[in-house]
């Protein structure tokens, strides 16, 4: 059975969504196009964003990695006019969004509020009530490599609703398989349930 990885920095994978890196060329496979937080260059901006028009058509299937990180050296105030104007952007083209977000979920909710396209909050790995605050407010989250061992994680991914989340690889080097296998005991259906779920979430993430 092959298994959807949501989020991946890994060019061999083919059955997910690449996070292509600025200004690199992108593959033949489903990818993700964003100005990350931390690779936000202010003295190029216009340019980075000229390269996001002309790279987010052909297998683009999302907008992202954006967000905001209150650990990049990045002004904040930039980091929310950058993720805005991505918000826009997404909007215009109709995609949905791959959020980065570090300690900065309430502004990344109050932002998402002018987003017309479904928002994912990817790798979460916080607390009980961020994850209920996200959902409220209609965001999905995707869950990497730390739900096979946090038992709090856990917790979250057994009362996040079956249509509202998705799992990744991210940049961790091991085999998402072992993930829909936990979290398909965790949520007590079978490997084959799960995995059409997920594919039934990204259908309608893609369609709205």
């Amino acid at each position: 059975m092959e298994f959807f990885d949501f989020h991946h920095h890994k060019k061999y994978i083919r059955n997910g969504i690449y996070n292509l890196n600025i200004e690199q060329i992108p593959p033949d496979s489903p990818y993700s196009i964003g100005i990350h937080p931390q690779d936000i260059d202010v003295a190029h901006l216009e340019q980075q964003f000229s390269w996001m028009e002309d790279t987010m058509f052909q297998n683009c299937f999302a907008i992202g990695e954006c967000g905001l990180d209150s650990l990049v050296s990045i002004d904040q105030k930039i980091q929310e006019e950058v993720f805005l104007r991505q918000i826009k952007m997404a909007n215009e083209v109709e995609k949905p969004m791959i959020i980065h977000c570090v300690r900065k979920f309430y502004e990344v909710i109050s932002l998402g509020k002018k987003a017309e396209q479904p928002m994912i909050i990817h790798g979460f790995n916080k607390k009980r009530q961020i994850a209920e605050d996200l959902l409220a407010n209609n965001f999905y989250l995707s869950f990497g490599k730390a739900v096979l061992y946090n038992l709090s994680l856990q917790d979250i991914v057994k009362n996040t609703p079956l249509n509202k989340f998705f799992l990744e690889t991210d940049n961790e080097d091991f085999n998402i398989g072992e993930l829909y296998l936990k979290v398909s005991e965790i949520k007590e259906i079978s490997l084959g349930q799960l995995n059409e779920q997920i594919l039934e979430n990204l259908h309608t993430i893609k369609n709205g």
